[in-house]
């Protein structure tokens, strides 16, 4: 696994493919100390939808996220992001990580966290300017948090911290957002105000691919479900995927269903962090 490459594209080969998805996977597999933790993965997201990734604990899903954004190292298979490899289309993409991979005790204050989200554009080494600052402190009143914008990180709640990283993905305007569990542990109010946001980007013809816990909100927050339990069970337009028979093929035993019209009666809970290739900091996944 350490030697695997992608094919490096010869020039007769055509530069995009599938460039009418937004994401594409193809035969992807990935593996932890030889065990898979994804296996042959076919995934396709159209443009301009609100989709969740869904499934029981294990089933790989944050794994999935990072594979796509180059952070975990795949066995074998490919992605493309409006048909371009990751490296290529990377200014196009906004990532909010898990806010159990982040330092939150690292000492810069909320607008600090949101203009790291500048710098795919600045570089790292060009001081931000006052547009920049302005278009940070946007971002943070797009989340509710420009009055805390001179507050340390560490200091703001869990639901805060998380509005956080969102602006700092919204600053970014990419075309393409990845988050993982944005909605794990926050209050009701945080969760809301999230949803309202993400619903925002997907009507504004952004695409936007959540990693989510809670079976019961797929059908009122999600467009667009993807089932996984390390192969894809599913995947497709909510009211055709989201059903009893494709849930039980997802989680087997673990879930009840009250009927096929009716929300899950199991609340899965957020599956455990994998240890990935590469640390995660604030700024990972940065583009």
């Amino acid at each position: 696994m350490t030697g695997w490459r992608e094919p490096v594209r010869s020039p007769e080969e055509p530069a995009l493919h599938e460039p009418g998805l937004a994401l594409h996977v193809e035969d992807l597999t990935v593996s932890y100390g030889g065990a898979p933790v994804l296996w042959d993965i076919d995934l396709d997201i159209p443009k301009g939808v609100m989709a969740a990734i869904v499934g029981p604990n294990g089933a790989g899903k944050s794994t999935l996220i990072k594979s796509v954004l180059g952070l975990v190292r795949p066995v074998a298979g490919h992605v493309r992001i409006f048909g371009l490899r990751y490296r290529e289309a990377r200014r196009r993409v906004g990532y909010v990580p898990q806010r159990s991979s982040v330092d939150w005790d690292f000492p810069v204050t909320a607008l600090d966290v949101v203009m790291m989200g500048l710098y795919g554009r600045l570089g790292w080494f060009r001081r931000p300017g006052r547009r920049a600052r302005a278009e940070a402190m946007a971002a943070l009143a797009q989340v509710g948090m420009e009055d805390y914008a001179s507050r340390q990180i560490s200091q703001l709640s869990g639901g805060q911290q998380q509005r956080v990283f969102i602006a700092r993905a919204l600053v970014q305007q990419a075309d393409i957002y990845f988050l993982d569990e944005p909605m794990a542990g926050v209050d009701a109010t945080t969760e809301r105000a999230i949803v309202a946001i993400l619903h925002r980007l997907r009507d504004a013809g952004k695409t936007v691919v959540v990693v989510h816990h809670d079976l019961q909100t797929v059908r009122s927050y999600f467009d667009w479900l993807v089932l996984l339990n390390v192969r894809i069970i599913a995947q497709g337009a909510v009211p055709e995927t989201y059903t009893a028979e494709n849930l039980r093929r997802a989680y087997g035993g673990q879930i009840a269903l009250l009927d096929q019209q009716e929300a899950p009666l199991v609340e899965p809970v957020p599956e455990p962090e994998p240890k990935p290739t590469d640390p995660h900091h604030l700024e990972a996944g940065q583009s």
